[in-house]
């Protein structure tokens, strides 16, 4: 058999790759560069290559270009430490079969080799050779998660499929799907978007469907719906868990044979066009409850992105921040301070990038100067750290007490009772005293707050206290 050709210029992962090899039975030639990689390449025959983007010499993306070029027949492989949706979408179209991300998982590499080895496919020699657009400029990220994705969004670009992305509110469903509409073979062809939810049943469905004349109150004219706009593109059906089971009925019928009728109409329509859903519900859970049909959730979720909330990818605030500043106001070339990113990733960020993004616009519109400050920021951010701040203290005071207690005859009962004592005495203090007051806004019961007072205060229980 012909062997692996690698262009690798770290030469332990080089040889993690080349014994991945000889265990499937290939053996390998190692290459610490591009140019070296192509006078190989020129030299012998291989089954398969192995390309990393970060060469010493070279991007990886050229020299894939070049390898294309020179042969449409010959399976590679994409590596790189600098995860990207840019860089996946730009192996795909550029004829990569597969695309891994470091740290490699080698069960999942040795995988991958074999079912490229085994289906052996040339990519299109048609296929379009383009940058991603500036859509998918917010789509970046370091975090594992994101790199899962991104290279789900790469597959999602090279099919025609139906596509469902879920994720909570606020992660990008939107711009995921316009970056899967820009870089698929329908980025000529429109990109309609409706959402489900802001519509009543009836107005959703002309929305969907479009009307004949007459067809109700107040249709005076005939109207396309957002299904025969979307000809030969891309038609974005955001919150779609929000249609009701009649709704779900009309449209499996279009899922499925792409054929419909307009509200008043007899002639069956036929379009061609793509389907991408989104909803931040769980689609499986909704088919459990009855609210969702299973056989649409089937047809639906052919190809599934799941974007996953900020706070599971806090190191890619730095980044995220950085695009989303620039793209405000390039003269001003806005840039946060050290401290203003660290507020920014303590965040926990319950409306994920897209309040990230609004928070960022409010600082930029008080900011006077290009550095954005933590005093820009809104106050909740600001307030959340100060918070944080506060419990670690508390954390720290526990940390340095507790030793000082668990001496012998310790017991729980004395330890929560200590801890109660202190939390009442502030309360009382911030209350004015007053354990009606205090009972009343914490919602406690005040005979029950009174003799917690005259327990853990003994011998000095009204001192002080009024009611």
């Amino acid at each position: 058999m012909k062997p692996l050709l690698i262009i690798e210029d770290e030469h332990a992962l080089a040889s993690a790759l080349m014994a991945v090899g000889r265990r499937i039975g290939y053996g390998a030639t190692l290459c610490g560069s591009g140019r070296r990689g192509l006078e190989e390449l020129d030299a012998g025959e291989f089954s398969l290559v192995i390309l990393d983007i970060g060469l010493p010499d070279m991007s990886g993306l050229e020299l894939l270009e070049t390898v294309r070029a020179r042969s449409s027949s010959l399976p590679v492989l994409i590596i790189t430490a600098h995860g990207s949706l840019g860089n996946a979408v730009a192996a795909r179209k550029l004829g990569a079969e597969a695309y891994l991300v470091k740290p490699l998982d080698l069960h999942e590499l040795e995988a991958t080799l074999r079912r490229l080895l085994e289906q052996a496919a040339p990519p299109d020699p048609d296929a379009p050779r383009q940058a991603a657009p500036s859509d998918s400029a917010l789509l970046v990220g370091a975090a594992p998660c994101m790199q899962e994705c991104f290279v789900k969004i790469a597959h999602a670009c090279a099919s025609d499929a139906p596509v469902l992305i879920t994720g909570p509110t606020g992660t990008g469903k939107t711009l995921t799907a316009r970056a899967i509409h820009s870089n698929s073979s329908r980025r000529d062809g429109p990109f309609v978007v409706l959402h489900c939810s802001s519509f009543t049943e009836p107005l959703l469905e002309s929305e969907l469907f479009g009307h004949e004349k007459h067809s109700f109150t107040g249709a005076l004219t005939a109207r396309r719906g957002h299904i025969e706009r979307a000809k030969n593109g891309t038609l974005f059906l955001d919150e779609i868990a929000d249609t009701s089971p009649a709704m779900q009925s009309k449209l499996l019928r279009f899922v499925e044979e792409h054929v419909f009728v307009r509200i008043g109409g007899r002639e069956d329509i036929h379009i061609d066009l793509r389907l991408v859903a989104a909803t931040n519900k769980d689609l499986r859970e909704e088919v459990r409850a009855g609210r969702f049909r299973e056989d649409l959730y089937y047809r639906l979720h052919i190809l599934e992105i799941e974007l996953p909330e900020l706070r599971r990818r806090a190191g890619d605030i730095p980044a995220l921040a950085t695009v989303i500043l620039g793209s405000m106001s390039p003269n001003r070339q806005l840039r946060p301070a050290p401290e203003t990113l660290e507020l920014l990733q303590h965040y926990h960020w319950p409306g994920n990038v897209r309040e990230l993004r609004n928070a960022l616009d409010r600082a930029a519109a008080v900011s006077s100067g290009p550095i954005i400050f933590p005093e820009h920021l809104p106050a909740e951010i600001r307030e959340h750290r100060s918070a944080a701040a506060s419990a670690e203290a508390l954390e720290k005071a526990i940390e340095e007490w507790l030793p000082l207690q668990l001496g012998p005859g310790a017991e729980y009962e004395r330890l929560h009772d200590a801890f109660e004592a202190v939390l009442l005495r502030h309360l009382l203090k911030h209350f004015n005293n007053k354990p009606t007051v205090l009972a009343r806004t914490m919602n406690m019961n005040r005979v029950t707050l009174r003799k917690k007072l005259r327990h853990l205060f003994a011998g000095q229980e009204g001192r002080g206290l009024g009611g």
